[in-house]
């Protein structure tokens, strides 16, 4: 069985995980998570989202252009053992000791893992190849089902944005939604703020002016999330005001922000042409 977190089951979608699973000791259940490289060596997020969506022979050929891979970081059966009410060091300690006596290889990865702080630290340094950040828990803790027991730490910046569109109204914007001028001059979609404040969200609507004819978004349609079908009710605005922002380093190829981005201060003292070009993700 290949499951996610709610429950969903998804062993039809990705034939090779399945079928690595003859690799493993029987009556074994592994906790990790699932990705897709690209030809570049970056996490490709919207690759293992269209490998989900597909079934049968459609499947099938996904796997040999966009093999999936699943990444281990806990173990929670082991060869008919209950192993969740170990404290994580003896469960990491047995989950190595089943890569290194069975040898696994591909589709499993296992994770890595450190107590040393220079190494996270090095880690941290990777969003080059699409790493939001790391996961930590206590050595010590039993396994916990339905409860999130990892923490996360997300690398951020701080950076500027172009007001294009807002959810709500002019008077009260509840969200903003960004743009960036690509390389040939033409504002593209980069991201959406989380829910305003009400002092923000009144500072931001002193300095938004309704959109004029002509505007570069008109007619498109915004998702209300990374990954969702469901659109979003938005007024577009002239794209004059700039914003500072601070977003981490998730990007989907098209160089976009897959978490929302949260509004630091309205930047009136700038140009649009001050703000950063659209770039794809480092490769």
């Amino acid at each position: 069985m290949l499951r996610s977190r709610y429950g969903t089951e998804m062993a039809g979608s990705l034939p090779e995980i399945v079928a690595g699973t003859v690799q493993l000791p029987d009556a074994t259940a592994l906790d990790g998570e699932l990705v897709v490289w690209d030809t570049a060596g970056r996490l490709a997020f919207e690759q293992l989202q269209n490998r989900l969506q597909r079934r049968g022979a459609r499947a099938a050929r996904a796997a040999a252009e966009w093999p999936a891979h699943f990444v281990a970081f806990d173990l929670l059966r082991l060869s008919g053992t209950d192993t969740t009410g170990w404290p994580y060091r003896r469960r990491r300690v047995a989950l190595e000791s089943v890569f290194a006596a069975r040898r696994l290889s591909a589709p499993w990865v296992l994770c890595p893992s450190t107590t040393e702080a220079d190494t996270v630290r090095e880690w941290l340094t990777w969003a080059s190849v699409g790493m939001e950040g790391v996961v930590f828990k206590r050595l010590d803790d039993a396994y916990q089902p339905s409860v999130r027991g990892w923490q996360k730490y997300k690398v951020r910046e701080t950076t500027e944005a172009i007001v294009g569109a807002v959810t709500g109204t002019l008077a009260s914007p509840r969200t903003l939604l960004l743009g960036r001028f690509d390389d040939c001059g033409r504002l593209q979609y980069v991201g959406r703020t989380t829910t305003l404040a009400q002092t923000a969200s009144s500072t931001v609507a002193g300095l938004l002016a309704p959109a004029r004819r002509g505007h570069p978004w008109t007619g498109w349609s915004f998702s209300a999330g990374w990954g969702s079908r469901e659109t979003l009710d938005v007024t577009l605005v002239e794209p004059e005001l700039v914003v500072e922002v601070g977003v981490d380093v998730a990007r989907d190829a098209s160089g976009r922000w897959r978490h929302p981005a949260r509004l630091h201060r309205a930047r009136p003292d700038l140009s649009p042409t001050n703000v950063p070009h659209l770039a794809s993700p480092p490769r």
